[in-house]
């Protein structure tokens, strides 16, 4: 091994030796320093990770993200409408027909009366009907639809137009828009009721009202003092 034997000189042979040791050298070093490189970074890497364990973690998008979405992803609206809703208008009641019957929306009812009373006078009071409509209408005026009550500041009924000498009749009449009728009725200035069967007395002196009805329409009180 150590003594090359061959056509060529001995010289030629320990070159080609001397070559391919150096070329095995090579290899070996530079295969000793790759592996060095390798561990050192694996090292540095394993050092930095023990160093930041969040930053070795891997980051993915948290659970809550994954149920609720970002609300960067949401789009909202640029503005809210400025305008308010339309209101339905109620639907408006039907006009009043012509020459259809007057109901008691359609009239008023007022009693006519001296402010005060002597106490042995004899007032006349008047029962007042008005179509109060913008068409003709058909009314009932009947006498015995008709009453006028007299009652005290308490109250209490003191005196009616029906209870002793009630009174029938058939009447029927046309009211011209704003038209007015009058019945007048004379009290005789003594109490009354119902059966009229009570003694009538003069009333005590004070403050009274009368209140005038039409079938179902009521007036309002007009006051009447007695003397």
């Amino acid at each position: 091994m150590l003594h090359p034997v061959g056509k060529l000189p001995a010289a030629v042979y320990w070159r080609r030796r001397l070559l391919l040791l150096v070329v095995l050298l090579v290899v070996l070093g530079g295969g000793g320093w790759f592996g060095y490189t390798l561990w050192s970074r694996h090292l540095a890497s394993a050092s930095a990770a023990a160093a930041n364990p969040s930053a070795a973690a891997p980051t993915g998008t948290p659970a809550l993200e994954q149920v609720v979405p970002s609300l960067v992803s949401l789009r909202t609206p640029s503005a809210l409408p400025t305008t308010a809703p339309k209101r339905t208008p109620a639907p408006l009641a039907p006009a009043p027909k012509p020459g259809g019957p007057c109901t008691d929306a359609m009239i008023s009812l007022t009693v006519r009366a001296p402010a005060a009373v002597a106490a042995a006078g004899k007032p006349t009071f008047a029962l007042v009907v008005m179509n109060t409509s913008p068409v003709p209408c058909v009314r009932t005026l009947d006498k015995g639809q008709q009453e006028l009550v007299l009652l005290d500041s308490a109250g209490h009924r003191v005196w009616g137009s029906n209870d002793c000498f009630p009174e029938a009749s058939s009447d029927t009449r046309t009211l011209a828009p704003r038209a007015a009728v009058a019945f007048p009725v004379i009290w005789g200035g003594l109490t009354s009721e119902p059966t009229c069967a009570a003694p009538r007395t003069q009333p005590k002196p004070g403050t009274y009202v009368l209140r005038g009805r039409l079938a179902t329409k009521t007036s309002p009180n007009t006051p009447i003092r007695l003397g």
